[in-house]
């Protein structure tokens, strides 16, 4: 060690054992004096700094100020290796000194230290040995305070302090290169952003002594990644259901707190109400409540509850964006923000208690959708120490703008539901028609899906000889046009029912109609698709004629407490054409109930249909006080929380007509036989209290049994009918069915039908296998 290079020998305690003719030169100590001294005793202590010198490494490196033999400082810059002894014990270190001011004279040096790039270099226990200018300005300190100090107390307690270590440590294990991204400040993601990279530095042997670092300041790119991430999250987050208030939560939930420190969302009253006339530019502007955030404790909270309106004066913020129709980003210094801050960011900061700052900066942004004003959405900051820029308000736009295509979609949908909803009701029956063939109960249940309103109904048709027909359709898709089919459908069935069809022509006719709208809307054509079931019950039979157009067969419960699916031959769905339709007919005891629904009430997503359908017929046979009760207990059973179709239920309770309300008799094709039929009328109406009306009975009973024998076909039969009217029925074989006509003067005939029609209520006539029969409905007297 007589070389003129200024080296010394530290052993794993610390003392010197070797000492070179450079470190006499530099610090006037003779070998004689330096070994076997600690390397500690050797450096300037300065006063009151005692106490820190325990907590200093054994071997110093970088810049260090020694004590020359003479007393004065001087700064030098040293720089140890360790050295390793047998079984790699730790035998010291090699340690070689520089003036501190000595200029780098290596180009990799120079390059070191010129870099714009902060890069340093940390031992093996992380503390800092040699650090550039860029560097040393980027962890807060001088080159001088920094080296030897550990990375962890220079960067500050904190999650990417703890990364930044952990990675320095897998480097120094694994010997390879990694990135880490880093915050200057990890509880405020506004500060500097760091990627840090960091490699293994070896020695001529290959062995890691040190861990190199730099890093690249990527605060922009990071901001740049975090508005792109608001972005997309926006596209994700931003109008998940069709409800104007939940998109305005929706909003400001994405704005707090990654954006601002409060956020809300004021809009103009007619986007709520459908009815209320749009903005006409008032100075002053009008907004209701319909969100709003705060970050938490520290930020601003609202003035103004959920619900409630407010008025902004013209030069507020909301007020020049409404009327601007941009963005408008305003500061504290400016004479208008200052003005709307006093009247207004007082309360908000009062309002969240204890608000370590004042509103700094504030950004109105309108939402504008389809060249329509909408409302606006606000965002302030207070605890962010950066306010608003220009990027931010660009951010702010694109964001607002998707916001208010979602609130318009959902405007819109509201309204469509609305005026589908109301159509629908004005279709659908409010008070069924009074009749004694069933007892009905019945619910109808809209969707409240994005889809919007379906085109399900039901009705109860009064028909000739106190029958029932019992209707329930769907119309395939959603909205108006589907409730506008529907009323079509609607107002078509009753029209054929009048006509009193058979429950399998009523449905072909009915295919053919639809199959015509289809061919005349041909835009619509999948609107038009649609299903019905048509069944017609007679409670003087009992029997039950049911038919089908793609429509899901009705449950039976029976008097037993046996419930089972009515057995059907299902057709095609309406429109479909050229296939025929089957009557299921069924004999059924008095007290069945009949349950009639359309296909949303078991059919769903996720839903299994055979499954439902058991939980339809256990539901049936659940106990209840009445029949409108057992629809609610249908309804819970069977329905999902949140059923994504409409749903229409019909129950019908079976009633049977007793012997003492029916009579009838065949008549033999003679007219000697009419005065014997209006004798048995007119006895008959005797033993029902019902001599009243036996002068008009005997007459249209008379009538019609003439025209069956004149005009008829053998076998003819008469039936008399009392129930809440008295009907009187006159069946014969022959398929032409009668008309009226005027008589002239002098003509023998043709007054029959008329003096019936003249008579009774109503009449008419249906067809049948093998005949028609001539009805007439009189009204009871009065009791």
């Amino acid at each position: 060690m007589d070389d003129a290079s200024a080296a010394l020998v530290v052993d794993a305690r610390g003392v010197v054992t070797g000492w070179s003719e450079g470190a006499r030169l530099l610090t006037g100590f003779s070998a004689e004096e330096a070994v076997g001294r600690p390397v500690r005793e050797l450096l300037a202590v300065e006063p009151g700094a005692e106490d820190d010198l325990p907590r200093r490494p054994v071997v110093p490196v970088g810049v260090v100020t020694v004590r020359h033999r003479d007393g004065h400082p001087v700064a030098l810059r040293l720089a140890a290796c360790r050295v390793h002894g047998p079984g790699d014990a730790d035998a010291g270190h090699v340690v070689t000194a520089l003036p501190a001011d000595a200029e780098e004279t290596t180009l990799a040096g120079r390059v070191f230290e010129q870099s714009s790039l902060p890069i340093s270099v940390l031992d093996a226990e992380h503390r800092f040995i040699r650090l550039n200018a860029a560097a040393a300005e980027a962890m807060g300190g001088s080159e001088q305070d920094l080296l030897g100090r550990p990375f962890a107390d220079v960067a500050g307690p904190g999650e990417a302090t703890r990364s930044v270590d952990r990675h320095m440590r897998t480097v120094a294990e694994t010997g390879r290169a990694l990135r880490d991204e880093s915050y200057s400040q990890a509880a405020d993601p506004s500060q500097q952003v760091w990627d840090v990279e960091m490699w293994p530095v070896r020695d001529a042997a290959g062995r890691v002594v040190a861990t190199a670092l730099a890093g690249l300041d990527s605060t922009e790119q990071h901001r740049a990644r975090r508005r792109l991430a608001l972005l997309d999250e926006a596209a994700s987050a931003l109008g998940t259901t069709l409800d104007v208030g939940r998109t305005a939560e929706e909003l400001v939930a994405l704005l707090v707190p990654d954006f601002a420190d409060f956020a809300a969302v004021d809009l103009l009253d007619w986007v709520l109400d459908a009815e209320a006339p749009p903005l006409r530019g008032e100075p002053e502007v009008t907004l209701r409540r319909t969100a709003h955030a705060s970050a938490g404790p520290g930020a601003p909270d609202t003035v103004v509850p959920l619900g409630r309106t407010d008025v902004y004066p013209p030069y507020s913020p909301p007020a020049r964006a409404l009327r601007e129709g941009r963005a408008v980003l305003a500061r504290t210094g400016e004479p208008d923000f200052d003005r709307w801050m006093a009247e207004r960011g007082a309360e908000a900061l009062r309002a969240c208690g204890a608000c370590p700052t004042g509103i700094h900066s504030e950004l109105a942004v309108p939402l504008r959708a389809r060249g329509t004003t909408l409302g606006v959405a606000i965002a302030v900051r207070n605890i962010r120490p950066d306010g608003f820029a220009a990027d931010d308000a660009l951010l702010a736009e694109e964001i607002a703008s998707r916001a208010a295509v979602c609130v318009d979609n959902a405007r819109r949908f509201a309204r469509e539901r609305a005026t589908a909803l109301t159509l629908q009701h004005s279709l659908l029956p409010r008070v069924l028609p009074g009749q004694a063939a069933v007892e009905i109960a019945h619910r109808y249940l809209p969707s409240a899906s994005a889809a919007g309103i379906g085109g399900d109904w039901f009705d109860v048709i009064p028909l000739s000889g106190t029958r029932v027909a019992l209707v329930v359709g769907d119309v395939v898709g959603h909205g108006i046009p589907s409730t506008a089919t529907m009323g079509r459908l609607c107002t078509a069935v009753r029209t054929l029912a009048d006509v009193d069809l058979p429950p399998e022509e009523l449905l072909t006719h009915l295919d053919d109609l639809v199959a015509h709208l289809a061919a005349d809307e041909r835009e619509d054509v999948p609107e038009l698709g649609a299903t019905c079931l048509y069944a017609v019950y007679d409670p003087v039979s009992r029997h039950l004629a049911v038919a089908a157009a793609g429509h899901p067969a009705p449950a039976l419960l029976m008097p037993d407490g046996t419930c089972r699916l009515v057995p059907l031959n299902t057709g095609p769905p309406l429109g479909v054409g050229g296939l025929p339709f089957e009557a299921t007919e069924l004999e059924l005891p008095e007290g069945c109930v009949v349950a009639f629904y359309t296909d949303g009430l078991i059919k769903g997503r996720g839903r299994d249909v055979d499954h439902s359908t058991q939980e339809l017929c256990r539901a049936l046979k659940a106990p209840a006080e009445s029949l409108d009760a057992l629809c609610d207990v249908v309804l819970k059973a069977v329905l999902p929380e949140e059923p994504g179709d409409d749903v229409a239920l019909l129950l019908a309770r079976t009633r049977a007509l007793g012997a003492g309300q029916v009579a009838a008799r065949d008549v033999a094709p003679d007219p000697g036989e009419v005065p014997a039929v209006r004798q048995w009328a007119v006895e008959l109406l005797s033993a029902w209290d019902l001599d009243d009306i036996a002068f008009v009975t005997e007459l249209v009973v008379s009538e019609l049994v003439t025209n069956a024998i004149r005009y008829g076909e053998s076998p003819i039969r008469v039936r008399l009918i009392r129930d809440r009217t008295l009907i009187c029925e006159v069946t014969d074989s022959s398929s032409t069915s009668p008309h009226l006509r005027r008589a002239h003067a002098f003509d023998e005939g043709g007054r029959g039908l008329l003096l019936v029609a003249q008579l009774t209520q109503r009449w008419g006539s249906r067809q049948a296998d093998g005949g028609k029969t001539i009805w007439a409905e009189q009204a009871l007297p009065r009791r």
